[in-house]
């Protein structure tokens, strides 16, 4: 009687999903495929008017110029850059695969099955292990650019409180990769093959619990924040403005200060949760270095994420670009699994073991990912630019200048390379460069006769 219990819950998912699934799957492909294409042409094409075209096309005197010496400091600071960031990404798969040759993992899995036959207790205590062996891997990498940070003047966070960030984040990835993990190997025996789709929505979930909890929960671990009221009352009168221009919802009480002097020296703002947990952070480095029509331009620019619901398409091009990477890297799990599997000492996918493959297909099919979406959030983040800079006119005198000289700040803080690398920035940049940002900034405006603004009419 147990074991047709034990049958009938193993039968629960597959059924349904077998007869469904295996019928449509091409089409929920294609169909996701064509609404990831589509979210990122929409931003970029749709709704273009030709006073920003002109913008976008403008040539001229470079708006964001850097010292020779600073300028120089900033080519040398790219390249080792670039470095880091291929040499992370190749490190980060090649990793995975000596870890797998060699047997790690199935040497970990085999020492927390001797050590308890609860799989709670094995779950917990193979992933802390196996985090953990990543974690000393990367080390090398995340030391030196901590190092390079200090070099350059980018960073001003001592090597304790940075070793305590680090096992901040480290406590937490292994919480959530836990949990997670826990559910996949539940629904792996359930639905052996077609877990990818099962998986996902719980993922999701997560997802969407992490972007409402982080500024709650996980920000404040590792930076001090305050409300902005507090301390810049009469910059939080001028920014109401730009928010009643906006029509947004954002009263004071959402606008917070965070200490990034105590780690950093760069400057910026972001805006982050949603509902009862939507707020709108700028950085104390932002507020000292500039003015306060330079700080509105770069709060209207935040405050674009919010009226254009960047925040909601960006969790569904997550969704989407998920839902694909499942599909895709459970058949390219499974296909290594069939051809080196028994090398490497995993037995199956219900395995713990078979987590390291599921990692290294991960980290391959989001390296190779990374110019999609960073072109989604070029995108989204060109999008703000243009929301910024209108919705500031008529509350500071100039909003070209205001807007151009917080990138020449914002560049020059970060000693950003004002050259072109069309490649580099295809690859790796999540916004426009700072050159292209300062140029279109000056080169805008809807407000002169025969042009119209996109956003505020």
């Amino acid at each position: 009687m147990e074991a047709l219990r034990s049958r009938s819950r193993s039968c629960t998912l597959a059924p349904v999903s077998r007869e469904f699934w295996l019928t449509n799957r091409r089409n929920c492909l294609l169909l996701l495929g064509a609404i990831v294409l589509l979210a990122v042409l929409s931003v970029r094409l749709c709704g273009t008017t030709s006073t920003e075209v002109q913008a976008l096309r403008a040539s001229g005197p470079a708006a964001y110029t850097l010292p020779a010496e600073k300028l120089r400091v900033a080519q040398q600071l790219f390249r080792v850059r670039t470095m880091l960031y291929f040499v992370g990404s190749g490190w980060g798969i090649l990793q995975l695969v000596l870890l797998l040759a060699l047997g790690i993992p199935a040497r970990i899995r085999d020492l927390v099955e001797r050590a308890s036959k609860n799989r709670w207790v094995q779950c917990v205590g193979f992933t802390f292990a196996l985090l953990l062996v990543i974690a000393l891997l990367d080390a090398p990498l995340r030391l030196y650019g901590h190092h390079l940070g200090l070099s350059y003047g980018l960073s001003v966070q001592g090597w304790g409180s940075w070793v305590a960030d680090w096992a901040k984040s480290f406590a937490l990835t292994w919480l959530v990769t836990g949990l997670l993990s826990k559910v996949l190997f539940w629904i792996i025996r359930r639905s052996p093959e077609d877990w990818w789709f099962w998986f996902w929505i719980p993922t999701m979930v997560a997802v969407l619990f992490g972007v409402y909890l982080s500024p709650i929960l996980i920000d404040p671990l590792f930076d001090r924040f305050e409300p902005l009221q507090q301390s810049q009352p009469a910059l939080v009168e001028q920014l109401e403005k730009v928010v009643e221009r906006s029509g947004v919802s954002l009263p004071p009480s959402r606008m917070f200060l965070m200490r990034a002097s105590q780690k950093v020296t760069g400057l910026n703002a972001y805006v982050t949760g949603f509902g009862p947990s939507k707020r709108l952070v700028l950085w104390d480095t932002t507020i000292a270095q500039s003015t306060p029509d330079e700080i509105s331009a770069v709060f209207g620019h935040e405050l674009g994420h919010y009226a254009l619901h960047h925040i909601a398409e960006g969790v569904l091009f997550a969704a989407a670009a998920m839902f694909a990477a499942f599909f895709v890297g459970q058949r390219m799990a499974q296909w290594m699994l069939r051809v080196w599997g028994a090398r490497w000492g995993i037995r199956s996918q219900e395995d713990w073991a078979f987590l390291a493959v599921l990692l290294l297909v991960l980290n391959v099919l989001s390296f190779l990912s990374a110019p999609v979406e960073n072109a989604f959030s070029r995108s989204i983040e060109h999008a703000a630019d243009v929301y910024g800079q209108e919705a500031i006119h008529g509350i500071v005198a100039d909003p070209q200048t205001a807007t151009e000289q917080s990138f020449q700040r914002m560049g020059e803080a970060s000693l950003e390379d004002p050259g072109r690398h069309p490649f580099v920035e295809f690859w790796t940049f999540s916004h426009p460069s700072t050159s292209s940002r300062a140029a279109f900034a000056a080169a805008y405006n809807p407000w002169t006769k025969g042009q119209h603004s996109k956003y505020f009419h």
